[in-house]
């Protein structure tokens, strides 16, 4: 067509169903109407113009009074989590409203996949909840039990959990399964116990148990292979868990086999910390000014994040070299990966396993 440069989709699908490649083929016919007008899709890495313009993303607007905002947990193409804010209509039964997001189907799997990303509950899944002292017991029907593998397992219940657990109201969660309690799943996933919200993206194999009284958790913020999101993952540490100690690991960077960008550059260390009346006072070194390719909203918002999750911060302050550095209100977000923000922020790729 003339006036329409070449669109290059990076499509990976490991999974082959004919009804899932029909909701990607309209996915795709989204993405190409909305570029159209001279824009050309391409890796976030490819392009280093691109992350340089990416810097100027809209401060999304005020949600219409009826919408409320909801934090859900979709899968990568990676095996990670990723937390992605969406507003939906306000209701008694918002929690509810939330976890039906996490379904597959044409509708969910749609919008899912115009981020990148995909729903982990199986197709027809349905669900009763109960929320009652802290603690959400959820009863998914026989559907949740045909998962693929483990690994679908262990997504579809932390997903579950991570999404419960983002209400104030909930700070645990136990799963029946068609009514039953259920010590494993189908593929042999552990869900005798109750789930909190602190072991989100494990770094490491081994369970972390609390049993060992010099480790702790830290959760760090790092861009995914494409940059179009941030990806939490937790990561144990041999010192207290505080600000910090998670700047110092935000600054190693994310393990060499994890997928992930850094969110700050090779060679940035962290020059001093301080907290005082709720503000977190962050000096770095001359070399978080370098560009290296980064995106540096992406990569101030992982800063933001990873600082803010301490209790008692209510705001964070950048400096370089002891020299101010002032934060761009885009990079003051209130919501991670909000969703219409990632759609429109790097509608060029889309990534399906």
């Amino acid at each position: 067509m003339q006036g329409v440069k070449q669109v290059k989709f990076k499509l990976k699908v490991t999974r082959v169903n004919v009804e899932r490649l029909l909701v990607m083929a309209s996915a795709a016919l989204v993405v190409a109407l909305a570029l159209r007008g001279n824009e050309t899709a391409m890796s976030r890495y490819e392009d280093s113009q691109l992350a340089k313009s990416a810097a100027t993303v809209a401060v999304p607007t005020a949600a219409p009074a009826d919408m409320q905002p909801v934090t859900v947990y979709y899968q990568d193409g990676d095996g990670y989590l990723v937390p992605v804010t969406t507003h939906i209509e306000k209701t008694d039964g918002i929690a509810k409203a939330a976890l039906s997001l996490l379904v597959e189907s044409p509708e969910n799997d749609a919008a899912a996949a115009r981020m990148g990303l995909r729903p982990c509950l199986p197709e027809g899944t349905t669900f009763d909840l109960d929320i009652s002292g802290g603690r959400a017991r959820v009863d998914l029907s026989r559907d949740a039990l045909s998962c693929a593998g483990a690994g679908e397992e262990s997504l579809m219940v932390s997903a579950v959990a991570q999404t419960l657990t983002a209400f104030p109201t909930v700070k645990e969660v136990s799963f029946l399964f068609d009514g039953q309690s259920r010590s494993r799943l189908t593929h042999g996933t552990d869900v005798s116990g109750v789930f909190t919200s602190k072991d989100l993206n494990m770094e490491t194999v081994a369970t972390f148990d609390g049993s060992d009284a010099n480790a702790d958790l830290v959760r760090l913020y790092f861009p995914s292979s494409t940059g179009r999101v941030l990806v939490p993952v937790t990561r144990v540490v041999y010192s207290d868990a505080d600000p910090v100690t998670a700047m110092v690991e935000l600054c190693r960077g994310p393990r060499p086999d994890s997928g992930l960008e850094r969110s700050v550059p090779e060679g940035c260390g962290l020059r001093s910390l301080t907290m005082k009346d709720g503000v977190v006072s962050i000096d770095l070194t001359k070399e978080f000014t370098q560009d290296g390719g980064a995106d540096r909203v992406q990569m101030l918002r992982a800063i933001v994040f990873t600082a803010s999750q301490f209790p008692g911060v209510k705001e964070v302050r950048l400096s370089v070299e002891g020299q101010p550095y002032t934060l761009p209100e885009e990079a003051k977000a209130t919501w991670i990966n909000l969703d219409t923000e990632v759609i429109s922020y790097y509608p060029g790729v889309i990534e399906v396993d």
